[in-house]
């Protein structure tokens, strides 16, 4: 499989996953200051200009969440998405939230255009990142169980890609040892070989 990525993206998610599978892939990077995701090359892959992408045999995936439970799939003996409904509900939540609510409230730092058009407009968002981030950051401490992992005792996709979103925190004006259960769910994750992996390879810090 290919997997397409840019250091410090949600895609670090994805790339967290492969290596806590030993799933095999091949890693290419999308260089975003040059404009690399809006290439012909890579618009053939995600017309969408983002990242990640996953060229798998039978096509291939481009969002994270779908993405997640594709290699949660090819490794069922990890049970990395719940066989409980309700568990594998909550997981869900959770990864809808991450995606529609903390991606969301990070991207108005960056990716204003996305909403609007005047300068004032982009200022405005990208003063009002600290505020959301910690609005979400006050939602999951609150609600999730975070002990250690995101459902409880055993580690689901949620947990990777909670840890990508958590790798933007210090950047978004957030002080993750505001909240303590999330801090924590971040220095295990931190700890465990796969962000090693990311780290040593240039993908995460």
């Amino acid at each position: 499989m290919k997997f397409y990525y840019a250091p410090g993206t949600v895609s670090v998610a994805s790339a967290y996953l492969l290596e806590e599978t030993g799933v095999a892939y091949d890693p290419h990077r999308i260089d975003f200051k040059n404009s690399e995701q809006t290439s012909p090359e890579y618009l053939a892959i995600n017309p969408k200009a983002r990242v990640p992408a996953l060229v798998t045999d039978e096509g291939i995936l481009t969002e994270t969440g779908a993405i997640l439970e594709y290699l949660a799939g090819l490794v069922p003996d990890r049970a990395l998405v719940p066989a409980d409904a309700w568990q594998a509900a909550q997981m869900r939540s959770v990864m809808y939230y991450l995606a529609s609510t903390a991606h969301v409230n990070h991207a108005h730092k960056h990716r204003g255009h996305r909403w609007a058009t005047q300068q004032s407009s982009f200022d405005d968002m990208t003063a009002k990142v600290p505020e959301t981030m910690a609005a979400a950051c006050r939602f999951m401490e609150d609600t999730w169980p975070l002990s250690p992992f995101v459902l409880g005792d055993a580690m689901s996709v949620a947990d990777p890609y909670l840890f990508s979103v958590c790798t933007w925190l210090d950047g978004d004006g957030v002080t993750i040892a505001d909240y303590p259960k999330l801090a924590a769910h971040f220095a295990m994750m931190s700890a465990r070989p796969a962000a090693a992996v990311l780290r040593d390879k240039g993908i995460t810090r």
